[in-house]
């Protein structure tokens, strides 16, 4: 017998215990089909057993007992759509007693970021598809709870950390970050306000040089400052994955993105 109120000497049996799962939203930039105006779109795969057999849902699988997190969390990925994001965070824990039909699963969930071009590289089939992010069918378990989570983060981080970095080239104009912004924020940004605010910020440096072959007035090319990363885990420190990478770090504040006055 154990004290009131003390922790049992060992963990429940295993037909008791919860199982734990990784999965991972990643966002990339893509033209909308209808519009052309660039999108988020997220990859999803389709179900191919129960519970919710031909559902799509997250990319993701069960963790080993005798791996980290954020390689359970990019293993899975690149095994289900062929991406290797330089941007792995950990988003959030989704626990609810009833997300999941008979033994209850734990998801510790992590989000992504990839660039257009890495994005089109990725795996597509007939049970791999990319979505737009704001226009999901039903999915598999919370899976819409989740990804309603995400783009909420997304959207509120955006105006205050680097994360727009992680859509962009190593080198980029000013109008191809206000792009990201706009895409991301879903309203309309004054290019001139926003030129004023991004350089005045000293998060981007100019780097002497121009986008070659254009006509007229050739646009500039910026980089982010090179001490920047995109997560904030304080004494924590960065996550990595084997071979050494860091997928995560202190970040610096962004620019502050003018307000249109519109809704968001």
């Amino acid at each position: 017998m154990t004290a009131a109120g003390a922790m049992p000497e060992r963990a429940p049996g295993a037909t008791d215990a919860a199982a734990l799962a990784v999965s991972t939203v990643i966002f990339a930039l893509r033209p909308h089909e209808t519009t052309g105006r660039m999108t988020l779109w997220i990859p999803l795969v389709r179900r191919t057993r129960n519970p919710q057999k031909d559902l799509w849902a997250l990319p993701g699988g069960w963790l080993p007992v005798d791996e980290e997190l954020v390689s359970a969390a990019a293993r899975t990925l690149g095994e289900t759509t062929g991406l290797a994001p330089t941007y792995l965070e950990q988003l959030y824990t989704f626990g609810e007693l009833e997300r999941s039909p008979g033994r209850r699963v734990v998801s510790v969930v992590y989000w992504a970021m990839v660039q257009s071009a890495e994005a089109e590289r990725a795996s597509e089939s007939e049970n791999v598809r990319w979505f737009v992010a704001d226009e999901l069918p039903p999915l598999a378990f919370d899976h819409n709870r989740i990804i309603d989570y995400a783009l909420w983060r997304l959207r509120t981080k955006v105006e205050y950390a680097a994360i727009a970095h992680a859509f962009l080239g190593a080198t980029f104009t000013l109008a191809e970050l206000r792009e990201v912004y706009e895409a991301v924020l879903q309203r309309p940004i004054d290019p001139a306000n926003f030129r004023r605010t991004v350089e005045a910020s000293g998060t981007v440096v100019a780097t002497g040089e121009v986008v070659a072959g254009t006509r007229h007035r050739p646009p500039r090319l910026y980089r982010y400052d090179a001490s920047i990363d995109l997560a904030d885990r304080g004494p924590l420190g960065p996550e990595s994955v084997p071979g050494g990478q860091s997928v995560a770090g202190p970040s610096v504040s962004a620019p502050s993105v003018p307000s249109t006055g519109e809704q968001r």
